[in-house]
């Protein structure tokens, strides 16, 4: 499966926010994906609940997979981006 590594771009890491964020792209993209800290066990990114069981911050580095290029590079970009501040 095709993955990037990119580190959390959010101020407050992977948290409520963010997490719903990213999980409502890839319910809407209708593919599915998975995230992980490097080195972790991948969890489904279209939950937020278990995107917050990653305990990610700021900086960490995480794994994002999926099958399909374009989502997975859209929601690779929305966790690199700081989605605290929009």
């Amino acid at each position: 499966m095709p993955s990037t590594t990119v580190e959390v771009g959010s101020a407050v890491g992977l948290h409520a926010r963010p997490a719903t964020i990213i999980a409502e792209a890839v319910a809407d993209a209708g593919t599915p994906v998975t995230i992980s800290v490097v080195g972790g066990e991948p969890v489904d990114a279209g939950s937020a609940l278990m995107i917050m069981t990653l305990g990610a911050e700021k900086g960490t580095a995480v794994v994002v997979e999926s099958d399909d290029q374009a989502t997975l590079d859209a929601i690779a970009k929305l966790v690199a981006a700081d989605l605290d501040a929009e």
